[in-house]
């Protein structure tokens, strides 16, 4: 598909991450007003709710873009989804009829803070991407016990905390807890000298289910996705895993990016899951491309100065796709709800600067990076920003789901100091 042309002029830039292709969906609020749902079109955001009560978006009996958050359209399902996206298209495209009376209810994207584009109903984390399950089980099991028995038949997850998701640009606070060497005699209580960042992408369900569902199914019941950066305490991890998996580890925030990127507008770059090597059972099975070629990196920049590229890898890396996580998800009867979020777990390629954490990157702190400012990184230093970005790249036009932020804050004084 090329691009598609659009009267706000900035959308036909070729490198411009929200064309007319794209129109991903976010929350958006200017000058200290409330929230409310806005559609991305180059460099400026459509309104939403001034587009519904001027009757220029109509869906239903009810409106859908009263409230700040995007989860009442999602429980309309794929074909309201699709009505949407079709009327968004004709009223954006070039030589729209109505492009007098669009023209103003645009914001300029500049003016605007952004929000959490949905409200997050539950959360789950993967650990999807092989060849981050084989560098980190080489690091601790060695190569020959690196992936655990079951990893090759389903895709491992474990519930995580919605309220630990927050919108790009939010501080994250270096967390304290429970830390033990493997040559101590006992635990202390410190802050986390180990603190990390997991390279992710974020599936969306839209479609609520109450019992198994197919993968097929499952692919249609996800609206869209996000950048997801799951921030980790790699020290307390270590001690607190065994035997139950991640908890206080993995609870310190996971950062999204702003935008909703819906999957019509990523149809253009589905890809086929790698080969496998266990075959898998039937409810698992692969029905079509279910991955995505969107080029992905991380930048670290530390206080005040620039940032370095330390990553660069891609979604198709990933073993099990969003639609097989949700599938298995489905398959003890757990219900899914919209908004629920699903994480991929990391996404690290073959090569050592394709590796999607700094685990992996500084194998375990033993090789620390050397950034462009000269300062060397084992793992996060406060101060430090982290950004995640992903384009997919098309027939003269890119895909992108705007930065996902974070920069890390010295922890608190001791909190349970009196």
């Amino acid at each position: 598909m090329p691009l598609l042309k659009s009267w706000v002029a900035s959308a036909n830039d070729a490198n411009h991450p929200f064309p007319l292709n794209n129109l991903p969906y976010g929350v958006f609020s200017v000058d200290g007003n409330d929230p409310r749902c806005g559609v991305a079109i180059g460099d400026m955001i459509l309104d939403m709710q001034a587009a519904e009560e001027a009757g220029l978006i109509h869906l239903g009996d009810a409106p859908l873009f009263d409230v700040p958050y995007w989860n009442d359209l999602m429980e309309e399902g794929p074909a309201v989804w699709a009505a949407l996206r079709d009327r968004l298209t004709a009223l954006l495209s070039e030589g729209a009829a109505e492009q007098e009376q669009v023209e103003t209810l645009l914001v300029p994207a500049a003016d605007a803070e952004l929000h959490m584009p949905f409200a997050v109903s539950e959360y789950t984390d993967f650990y999807a991407g092989k060849n981050h399950a084989f560098n980190v089980g080489t690091m601790f099991r060695g190569p020959e016990n690196a992936l655990p028995p079951n990893w090759l038949h389903i895709p491992i997850g474990y519930n995580g905390r919605a309220s630990s998701v927050v919108i790009s640009g939010t501080d994250v606070r270096r967390p304290w807890g429970q830390l033990k060497g493997p040559n101590d005699d006992k635990p202390r209580w410190a802050p986390c000298a180990r603190f990390d960042i997991e390279l992710e992408m974020g599936a969306i369900v839209g479609t609520p289910s109450d019992g198994p569902i197919t993968v097929q199914e499952a692919d249609d019941n996800i609206f869209g996705y996000v950048l997801l950066n799951d921030w980790s305490a790699r020290d307390i991890q270590a001690w607190e895993y065994q035997p139950l998996g991640p908890f206080q580890a993995k609870a310190t925030a996971n950062t999204i990016s702003p935008w909703i990127v819906t999957k019509p507008a990523l149809e253009p770059f589905r890809c086929d899951t790698p080969e496998r090597e266990v075959e898998l059972l039937d409810h698992l099975k692969d029905c079509g491309p279910m991955l995505y070629d969107i080029n992905l990196e991380v930048t670290l920049a530390p206080e005040g100065k620039e940032a370095t590229t330390i990553a660069r890898t891609n979604y198709k890396e990933m073993y099990y796709s969003a639609a097989q996580q949700l599938a298995h998800h489905t398959t003890s009867g757990c219900p899914m709800n919209a908004g629920d979020l699903l994480g991929s777990g990391t996404i690290s390629g073959p090569t050592k600067e394709s590796r999607g954490s700094l685990l992996e990157l500084s194998w375990g702190g033993k090789e620390p990076l050397t950034l462009d400012s000269g300062e060397e990184r084992s793992f996060i230093a406060d101060g430090d920003t982290l950004t995640l970005k992903g384009a997919a790249k098309g027939d003269g036009y890119t895909i992108g789901f705007g930065d996902c932020i974070g920069t890390v804050l010295a922890a608190l004084d001791d909190p349970f100091k009196r």
